[in-house]
């Protein structure tokens, strides 16, 4: 269907302001530490999960301290949270998500919340949770 607008109309040319002053690095924050929550990650192991020190997770946590994108901590937050929404998808319930993150994974060969503390093990897992949801 295509609609015609009359001629002395214009078009919005730009996205309300709220989209376009969002910002990335209190979005990408606030994620991961609703993430971590719902998946009952500690603030100890989110540290190890995004390089950080325990006392900046706990800034991160009460909004004084935002993930900075010139990071490496910003990468590790993107695949936290893919883990995250791929569990989401895939399993549907916070329970479901937090037990097959605490067992033990053949395909893996480990339990994925000890193989995410580490750099290859958190992209082995978004890799394997994104190949998961690929299968139809």
């Amino acid at each position: 269907m295509i609609f015609f607008l009359p001629e002395n109309t214009a078009m919005p040319t730009s996205l309300p302001t709220t989209a376009a002053t969002a910002d990335p690095s209190a979005v990408l924050t606030k994620a991961v530490a609703r993430a971590a929550e719902r998946l009952g990650i500690t603030k100890a192991l989110l540290a190890k999960i995004l390089g950080l020190s325990p006392p900046t997770v706990t800034r991160l946590y009460s909004g004084a301290y935002k993930l900075d994108e010139r990071r490496k901590e910003w990468e590790f937050a993107l695949l936290f949270v893919r883990v995250f929404r791929s569990l989401d998808s895939i399993v549907g319930d916070e329970q479901t998500a937090r037990r097959w993150l605490n067992s033990d994974n053949r395909a893996l060969n480990g339990k994925p919340i000890d193989l995410i503390r580490r750099t290859d093990g958190l992209v082995r897992v978004v890799q394997y949770l994104d190949a998961s949801r690929a299968l139809v």
